[in-house]
């Protein structure tokens, strides 16, 4: 039995999958129960009375060279959040397993864990060292019930890439015991590699990442799991057949032509430019106590009377998010950076 095996819940290792449809582009379709006529403004390429290709090859391969990955390594879904709760099903066991979280962090780790029936344990970022992650504390908390470690780098809320020896000699030290998941969603804002390249050297790292932030795809719902072979082959067991809407699998691949990449690129680099702008500008405001260095698409910014400073965004037709309910962070408000005259507007409200 392999590591994974061992690793994940039985019956997930012995579970037939569905078996959907049988995908056969060249044949016309009688074998599927679908409609045969398209809907009367239906312009999709492909139909939307057809039932989408399960992870569609094409959009698997383009991933997989977006992330330079082999394709076997890719598991397409719904953003990341479908990811996590698909690992989560299948590696803990309702009322015994559990999975370590860094807060102040992402929330969906912790509610897939509980929709689950996991326990959810908790090793904190160092506030005092700039949300660091502390190794020593994980690897104390990581008792054989723990099976996913989720580390978010860059992290949300904070903004701080997480320090990748760290993050390593965890994957190192916890090999068949439980899955590194790192999240890399906001990647793309920083000025580091995936750690996707070291897959091969250790196959109990799991890595997220989405085209919702940096590609400008939030709405379309996709997302990858970049994992070893034999993980992605077990989730794909349990991931619904027709995950990605053709919709999105249009989007999607529209979406990463190498034009529409270079225009992703030239937006990348003028939110760069704001970021830097807000970073600069934010500590001199009144009311502005402290702004994190930042190496996502937002500030973390705390404030004397954040409650007030959320009221003057309000008036001035601007959502920031309140960051008060997480630990530690009792006068933070999150920032996403937006447009130059968006962030002009922002910092006239708090002026």
């Amino acid at each position: 039995m392999s590591w994974v095996q061992e690793l994940a819940r039985p019956e997930i290792v012995a579970l037939e999958p569905y078996r959907h449809a049988a995908w056969e582009p060249s044949l016309e379709r009688l074998h599927a129960n679908e409609l045969p006529w398209r809907p009367a403004d239906d312009d999709s390429a492909a139909g939307l009375n057809r039932y989408p290709e399960p992870q569609p090859r094409a959009l698997v391969e383009r991933l997989a060279q977006l992330y330079s990955v082999p394709r076997d390594c890719v598991l397409v879904g719904r953003g990341s959040d479908e990811a996590i709760d698909l690992l989560t099903r299948t590696f803990c066991r309702a009322g015994r397993d559990a999975v370590l979280v860094c807060p102040p962090t992402f929330g969906m780790y912790s509610v897939c864990a509980r929709i689950q029936g996991a326990e959810v344990a908790q090793a904190p970022l160092l506030a005092a060292d700039g949300f660091a992650l502390d190794g020593d504390a994980v690897l104390a908390r990581c008792v054989p019930g723990v099976k996913l470690v989720f580390l978010c780098s860059p992290n949300n809320p904070t903004g701080n890439l997480l320090d990748e020896s760290q993050i390593l000699r965890l994957a190192r030290r916890l090999a068949g015991r439980a899955m590194v998941v790192v999240d890399e969603a906001y990647l793309e804002f920083a000025a580091r590699p995936s750690l996707a390249r070291l897959l091969a050297q250790l196959p109990n790292l799991a890595i997220l990442r989405t085209l919702s932030k940096a590609y400008g795809l939030a709405g379309a719902r996709c997302g990858a799991l970049i994992a070893d072979p034999e993980v992605i082959a077990l989730l794909r067991k349990i991931i619904p057949p027709y995950a990605i809407p053709q919709l999105t699998l249009e989007a999607a691949l529209r979406h990463l032509t190498p034009d529409a990449l270079a225009a992703s690129r030239a937006h990348l680099a003028v939110l760069m430019q704001e970021r830097q702008r807000l970073t600069d500008a934010l500590p001199r405001l009144p009311g502005v106590t402290r702004v994190w260095p930042s190496d996502a698409n937002f500030l973390l910014a705390e404030f004397n009377d954040a409650g007030a400073a959320l009221a003057r965004s309000r008036e001035a037709r601007l959502l920031v998010r309140d960051a008060r309910g997480y630990p530690g962070l009792g006068r933070a408000l999150r920032i996403t950076v937006g447009t130059p005259e968006q962030n002009g507007r922002l910092l006239e409200a708090w002026g």
